[in-house]
């Protein structure tokens, strides 16, 4: 049986991840000389503390290769081809770390994808991976599928502040809009991997209105567009925007998650996505 791998990138918590039969890896978060594994050295509350207390904006690192050494030397002595779903390596060395990896085990049938997203996007693929492989799915179909479907994602997300983004090297196109953010809220989307200005709304209340208006013109609820909401310290502003999408496309419930230290340390706190896939 195919045996997938994913990361804290994709938003879905590490135990529920291991609940699926996923193995689960962790991205690593630096403050100066004090390094944490995201998956159980350091929590959300923990790090935003820190987040906020500290001079300098932290580091991160993808997992090192070492990491994934145990999972491919147990599955290849099982014989389970592996399916290691990545991070976009526009955005984390995630996919780079384990081709590093897998290059000590050349008899193995590991196939390492880059799924060009982030976040709950990426979550949703896992999911999906997961459900495939227990369909009957072979492993060149699961990365067949993976790819496809992250050229379908329409993901949207606005920042408190760009700040984050550039100060962590991964703003992409929306270098653009830096110059131009007196009183402007930019809503920006991954495309091609990168971080990419979409438009620019006058405030956050319009901003937010505007990510309504892209689900509810694309999502219906005779098709499942796997919609995600993620959010970096803003809960109440994701559960409100979880449940009136939720009623807007008329289906039970939204899903939203909060968003890794990974991600955070990019994006900033005050972070609100959504994230769908469209036929």
């Amino acid at each position: 049986m195919v045996k997938i791998v994913a990361d804290t990138t994709c938003s879905i918590p590490v135990n529920e991840l291991e609940g699926m039969g996923v193995a689960a890896l962790p991205q690593i978060i630096i403050f100066g000389d004090e390094t944490y594994r995201d998956d159980i050295e350091i929590d959300h509350p923990t790090f935003l503390v820190k987040l906020k207390a500290s001079a300098q904006l932290p580091k991160t690192a993808a997992p090192p290769p070492v990491l994934y050494n145990p999972i491919f030397e147990k599955e290849a002595k099982a014989g389970n081809p592996v399916v290691v779903i990545c991070p976009s390596s526009e955005l984390s060395g995630t996919f780079r770390s384990a081709e590093t990896a897998a290059q000590e085990f050349p008899g193995a049938e590991i196939h390492i994808v880059d799924a060009r997203t982030i976040g709950s996007g990426l979550g949703s693929i896992v999911r999906c991976a997961v459900e495939w492989v227990k369909q009957g799915a072979g492993a060149e179909e699961i990365v067949s599928r993976v790819k496809d479907m992250s050229k379908r994602e329409h993901v949207y997300f606005l920042v408190d502040t760009l700040e984050y983004l550039k100060k962590g090297g991964r703003i992409g196109g929306a270098q653009a809009v830096l110059g131009t953010l007196v009183q402007v809220k930019p809503i920006l989307t991954i495309s091609n991997g990168r971080v990419e200005p979409f438009e620019k709304q006058r405030t956050k209340i319009r901003a937010v209105a505007r990510l309504k208006e892209l689900v509810q013109s694309e999502c219906s609820p005779d098709r499942d567009c796997h919609l995600t909401v993620m959010h970096g310290a803003a809960v109440e502003e994701a559960t409100t925007l979880s449940k009136e999408l939720a009623e807007m496309i008329r289906i039970p419930e939204v899903r939203f998650y909060d968003l890794p230290p990974a991600i955070m340390v990019h994006a900033g706190p005050g972070v609100l996505a959504v994230s769908y896939f469209i036929e």
